[in-house]
């Protein structure tokens, strides 16, 4: 299957989809989400260490389990490398059993096309020397597309960080918005997401929050009650979201 990729230019905002083949699974336990939260930081630099490519080890699930906050020391880089310069600006993030889905700006040519690149390398070689198996575990390339409204903005930053996560919540969406307040709760504790930026102000070293400022994009009680007015249309109205999502609900 080819994956559908639209043109984009520096400053665009682009949602991004990787999906594992076959509908696999790319991440298996918690040391491998969080080497997904890992690289997305360590890779997303113009610098890359050719002896540490691939070798951002299955240790940082320690590093984690004592920096469940995201805290700097998952996020170390060492000493001798040159000062970061980041591909893209990341805005928001979610990662699912069988897929990632990112909110990217293009801040320099190619750096969308290169960092995806890097993190499906990274993620594939890494699975399998981990597993024992062979070839890319993701279905082809990315997919894309741009955002080229105010209304795409708004509605996509919950549906990657809220949607998505509520979907893993005990009975999914439905029961989600049955109890939203309970679901909310529940995904602030969810650490494979920018969730918390979004809904709380929160810090992260992966989120290029000075551009989220500039895009207008806010936090808090606006967020939630977007997030909520959202998926409330699409479950109990059965609003479409198609012409701005890259998959069905």
């Amino acid at each position: 299957m080819v994956m559908r990729v639209e043109p984009f230019n520096v400053d665009s905002v682009v949602h991004v989809l990787k999906r594992g083949g076959r509908g696999m699974d790319i991440v298996r336990d918690e040391s491998d989400r969080w080497r997904f939260v890992r690289i997305l930081y360590l890779l997303n630099d113009e610098y890359q260490d050719p002896s540490r490519q691939d070798r951002f080890r299955t240790d940082v699930a320690e590093v984690a389990s004592q920096t469940r906050n995201l805290g700097s020391s998952l996020f170390h880089r060492p000493e001798h490398w040159p000062q970061r310069e980041p591909l893209v600006s990341v805005l928001a993030w979610t990662l699912m059993p069988n897929h990632a889905h990112l909110l990217l700006q293009e801040i320099r040519e190619g750096g969308v096309s290169k960092f995806m690149q890097r993190l499906g390398c990274s993620m594939s070689n890494a699975f399998n020397q981990k597993y024992e198996e062979k070839g890319s575990i993701f279905q082809g390339a990315y997919k894309s597309r741009t955002v080229n409204t105010d209304s795409y903005l708004r509605y996509v930053l919950p549906y990657i960080t809220v949607k998505n996560v509520f979907e893993l919540f005990p009975g999914g969406l439905s029961s989600a918005l049955k109890d939203f307040e309970s679901a909310w709760q529940w995904a602030s504790t969810y650490p494979f997401s920018s969730f918390q930026t979004h809904a709380f102000g929160g810090r992260s070293p992966i989120i290029d929050h000075e551009r989220l400022s500039d895009l207008g994009i806010r936090s808090g009680t606006s967020f939630k009650r977007l997030a909520r007015d959202m998926i409330f249309a699409h479950v109990a109205l059965r609003k479409d979201f198609s012409l701005i999502m890259l998959e069905d609900w």
